[in-house]
């Protein structure tokens, strides 16, 4: 139950876009069409499936001195020394990696995805909202189970979010929006809404 409590938190309450910002840059450029967001938001929530978890044993058997598999006594040689400090390298290897796997696979699936998503797909590789889950994860202590359900519930929060601004986007197309909130200007607007929309959520306890 508190597997649940914690996907559903991470979904609608800190969803990673609507709650912390992260990942505003491709969220605003690649939702003014819901296929491109739908394409980008499963590449988004694929790779954040797989790189928090993968960062999670990377940092406790590697770089966390209390549980990595060389020892946590430092006189036991570098082996046994405090890893952490290459933390952000690591992980950010590990999402470079998953990024370029989804990049190929989208090129040999959907070639025409491929080239609607553009610079943005290998630009996943620096999205904040992927390497904010692994921050997010290291620093909160979640156990194996818990970073797993968080990078799922991450993914599809950053999913659901962009799909349902592309949606809208596509529907104000044909409002009567006045000049001076056109573009970016009534996109902040129903971002902000959204985003009170989904803290209706945090009073929901399982």
């Amino acid at each position: 139950m508190e597997l649940i409590n914690l996907f559903i938190k991470t979904v609608f309450v800190e969803n990673m876009v609507l709650a912390f910002f992260l990942g505003m840059c491709s969220y605003l450029a690649v939702s003014k069409k819901v296929e491109t967001a739908l394409g980008l938001g499963l590449a988004v929530t694929f790779v954040q499936v797989i790189t928090v978890p993968a960062n999670w044993a990377i940092y406790h058997y590697l770089l966390d001195p209390r549980t990595n598999i060389f020892g946590s006594n430092f006189e036991e040689g570098i082996l046994g020394a405090d890893l952490t400090f290459l933390t952000f390298i690591c992980f950010i290897a590990v999402i470079a990696a998953m990024v370029q796997l989804v990049e190929m696979i989208i090129e040999k699936v959907s070639a025409k995805l491929y080239s609607a998503l553009g610079l943005f797909l290998p630009l996943i590789a620096v999205n904040c909202a992927i390497l904010g889950g692994s921050l997010f994860m290291k620093d909160r202590e979640y156990n194996l189970p818990e970073a797993c359900v968080f990078g799922l519930g991450s993914g599809i929060g950053w999913l659901m979010a962009i799909i349902a601004i592309a949606a809208i986007r596509e529907k104000l197309r044909y409002s009567h929006i006045p000049n001076g909130m056109r573009g970016l200007g009534i996109t902040f607007i129903v971002t902000g809404l959204m985003a009170m929309a989904f803290m209706c959520f945090s009073g929901i306890k399982l």
